[in-house]
């Protein structure tokens, strides 16, 4: 079952049914070494027994074969959202809490202002 990866391997995927190893042999022949800026480029082999699907692709998986990952997946998004929802809600309950004291501190100036209260006094008794 697991033979070993030859290092001259190369797998090729996504081709019609008709394709044989002759047509596929000469679709390469013409480019030769594949060169970039000059210097020849390396190929990762790919081990088909660790693609997800393996050589066969996802029509060879049940619907069901991920379905773990996508729910654990799917309940620490949930989570992260809650808890970004409580932190929101905490920070406008600190900002409404911050702008009621100052709110109450401005109203407090007003009303308790000893140099307002002896200006006031002040102004009655000149007048």
């Amino acid at each position: 079952m697991n033979q070993p990866v030859q290092k001259n391997t190369l797998y090729v995927g996504g081709l019609a049914e008709e394709v044989d190893e002759k047509i596929l042999h000469a679709a390469f022949v013409p480019f030769g070494e594949v060169k970039l800026f000059g210097r020849v480029l390396t190929v990762n082999y790919a081990f088909p027994e660790r693609i997800k699907g393996g050589e066969q692709g996802w029509a060879a998986q049940p619907i069901w074969a991920d379905a773990d990952t996508w729910f654990e997946r799917q309940q620490q998004e949930e989570e992260m959202q809650r808890l970004q929802a409580e932190h929101r809600a905490a920070m406008q309950a600190a900002e409404k809490l911050h702008r009621e004291k100052l709110a109450a501190e401005r109203e407090g100036e007003k009303e308790e202002d000893p140099m307002a209260a002896a200006e006031a006094q002040a102004v009655k008794q000149s007048s």
